[in-house]
């Protein structure tokens, strides 16, 4: 096993790089199952001891893993990393602050392309996650399942046979699996339809979450949409629910999009120009304002309006331009304002060969 961050960054993200069904909207589908192991004391009641054993004992069912790829993966302690290579992980959406904040006994591990990974001692005892580009939670869900098959094949889950799986927070309990797809949703945003498009999604008992999840906004216009019940549905239920919510807000983007061109063009051709502007000249440039100005660029290429950008970078910028990767990429500690220099930097580098059609 790998534990060096240095080197996950300099492997391809799949989920970035990779292209996927719908990715003009979608950016990328995830599914998380939380597990338990029968017998033992759950995280949070769990002494150093008994959490530093569970590390051990998951490592080990994984170690054979096909799915994660060990033991070629990657093997984080988090409670022997430096801050900024924890914030690392946390801004490539492989571990939450809670998970990463802890003193001891966790540990992650990872596939090398980052497309499936298990928190040891978040929450739960285990929380799987597996990433797919664009909109594919049927992929996601073959795959995880896979994993889900290979690990239990070695450990014992905490189950119940009226209840399901035994989780901490009483909302996981049942399948313990959240489903969710990261929407980039601008023409909902710019034609003001955002606002009762949310309310609706959220009367089918599914949630709407900023791009780092629960508690963030939706920076960049960008949504995660998720299952909220995990009790009473079973797994393949829930996926057909979200795949059915999803497909309507896709086309509801796709409409909002042509409406936006047809009713009044040079406003989005003008929300356009000035986000390239800001990316391609700007000196300064925050981060708020940098994922809002490379949404306005996305939904430019989509639209075809960009002749020479990939789809692909303007998601990876989407991703190096937040904090700790601009400061692994200084190799140094920066101030905010350091930060907004070194941002436009990047931004005026990695689009300068860009042009409009």
């Amino acid at each position: 096993m790998n534990d060096s961050i240095d080197q996950l960054l300099r492997s391809p993200v799949s989920f970035l790089a990779d292209s996927g069904p719908e990715e003009d909207i979608a950016l990328s589908s995830r599914i998380r199952l939380a597990r338990n192991l029968a017998g033992r004391p759950f995280p949070a009641a769990a002494s150093l001891e008994s959490r530093q054993e569970v590390c051990e004992l998951v490592s080990q069912a994984a170690a054979g893993s096909g799915v994660l790829g060990c033991p070629d993966c990657y093997r984080f302690d988090p409670a022997e990393m430096s801050p900024l290579d924890r914030e690392i992980l946390f801004e490539r959406r492989l571990a939450s602050r809670d998970f990463l904040e802890r003193d001891g006994g966790t540990r992650l591990l990872v596939r090398s392309d980052e497309s499936s990974s298990i928190m040891i001692n978040e929450e739960d005892q285990l929380r799987i996650q597996t990433l797919r580009p664009g909109f594919q939670l049927d992929e996601v869900w073959r795959v995880i399942n896979e994993l889900d098959d290979e690990l239990s094949s070695k450990l014992d889950y905490a189950f119940d046979d009226k209840l399901g799986y035994l989780t901490s927070c009483p909302t996981n309990v049942g399948t313990g699996m959240r489903a969710s797809v990261m929407l980039h949703l601008p023409g909902l945003v710019l034609s003001g339809q955002i606002g009762p498009t949310i309310q609706g999604v959220s009367k089918l008992n599914l949630a709407v979450r900023g791009i780092f999840g629960e508690g963030t906004d939706n920076r960049g216009n960008l949504f995660q949409v998720s299952n909220q019940s995990t009790l009473g549905e079973s797994e393949t239920q829930i996926i057909e629910r979200l795949n059915t919510v999803i497909s309507q807000l896709i086309a509801q983007e796709k409409i909002a999009r042509q409406q936006l061109i047809l009713r009044d063009r040079f406003a989005l051709l003008d929300h356009v120009g000035r986000s390239y502007g800001i990316l391609r000249h700007a000196y300064r440039i925050t981060t708020e304002e940098a994922l809002n100005s490379l949404s306005g660029l996305r939904i430019g290429v989509d639209l075809g309006m960009f002749n020479t950008v990939d789809i692909k970078l303007v998601n990876e910028l989407f991703l190096a331009i937040n904090p700790a990767h601009l400061q692994k990429r200084a190799g140094k500690e920066l101030s905010a304002p350091e930060r907004d220099i070194c941002r436009a930097a990047l931004c005026r580098d990695k689009l300068k060969g860009i042009s409009a059609v």
